[in-house]
């Protein structure tokens, strides 16, 4: 239903703009209070980028991290990745992620980040402790931070905001009227816009998350999504509606989909269920990362990788290089 309400389509979001005029005013006097020094907002020694958005849900912000961390590591840049690790809660704060760590403590994204490209990434919800943490036992040359946009608490050098393509800014309206965290007018002053999917506006980015193979959840084999039978697919994302009509477009022929909430908290019982008669389940690579403690020989996930032009490509990545001191890390031409 809220989906609904915050894509414009019914006028129940009226009743609900009293909260929506509380919250903008709150986060703009929130915003102002930083920018003018009332409330401290750390540095690191290092330059970090955000990668953010400017309306709840997911939007594509873990691949883009992730295809940033692959970019920069193949040109001798030691990155590290901070999170504020929602849906997972851990005894102790920062948390380290390591090969040992489960999506319960750090989150989903933190440690499909960490699987995925193996930089250092650490968890808090002060991201500047997350960044004292890695730095105190990693020598890095830049941190990445997924999501915190509006965690003006650290200071940052470059902005990234993620924008949905296709649903983008919904009616536009702040929480819980609409899905905006902050109005559209922010995108003014960050360094760069990216379109997931859709047509991109000028100035902005186009992004496409493009599919690999599937890949079983407990022998590691790979096969060609389509070639799947009988399939059953979860999503446990932020826009479930993505991944199965991306499995429209691949042509993969499905019996059953079932959406679940962003950082759904999977058991045995609730997964072996959806696919009781050995039909083949297919998720999302951030849902694997919390089934596969627990996976059945049926089971299999789609990865998905960010992709830009050369051109975009060049123009995200120089932005970046632009922050690093170092004359080491030359612009690419």
């Amino acid at each position: 239903m809220i989906e609904h309400i915050w894509s414009g389509r019914s006028l129940f979001y009226i009743l609900l703009l009293p909260f929506a005029w509380l919250y903008g005013g709150i986060m703009a006097l929130r915003h102002i209070l930083y920018q003018q020094g009332w409330f401290r907002s750390w540095r690191a020694p290092v330059p970090v980028v955000v990668v953010g958005n400017l309306t709840v849900g997911g939007n594509g912000k873990t691949p883009i991290v992730i295809w940033l961390v692959e970019q920069l590591k193949q040109r001798g840049i030691k990155v590290g990745v901070v999170s504020r690790g929602y849906g997972g809660k851990s005894d102790n704060y920062p948390l380290l992620v390591s090969a040992t760590t489960s999506p319960q403590q750090a989150g989903d994204e933190p440690v499909l980040i960490y699987q995925r490209t193996g930089v250092a990434v650490a968890v808090a919800p002060k991201r500047s402790e997350a960044i004292k943490a890695l730095l105190a036992s990693n020598d890095l040359d830049l941190i990445i931070t997924d999501d915190g946009l509006q965690h003006y608490a650290l200071q940052r050098d470059i902005e990234f905001v993620v924008i949905d393509g296709i649903r983008r800014f919904g009616n536009g309206w702040w929480l819980p009227a609409g899905p905006m965290r902050e109005r559209e007018s922010r995108l003014a002053s960050v360094d760069g816009i990216i379109t997931n999917g859709g047509t991109a506006q000028p100035g902005e980015i186009a992004m496409q998350l493009k599919p690999s193979q599937a890949i079983n959840l407990v022998s590691g084999e790979r096969i060609e999504v389509n070639q799947l039978k009988q399939v059953i697919a979860i999503a446990g994302i932020g826009h479930p509606p993505r991944f199965f009509n991306l499995l429209k477009q691949l042509s993969v022929s499905v019996k059953q989909e079932h959406a679940f909430q962003d950082h759904q908290p999977y058991t045995p019982e609730i997964v072996t269920a959806l696919a009781a008669n050995n039909e083949t389940l297919l998720m999302t690579e951030k849902d694997a990362v919390k089934c596969r403690p627990f996976a059945k020989k049926n089971w299999w996930y789609l990865p998905v990788d960010a992709v830009f032009s050369k051109d975009d490509a060049e123009q995200l990545l120089n932005k970046v290089l632009s922050a690093l001191p170092s004359k080491e890390f030359s612009i690419i031409k």
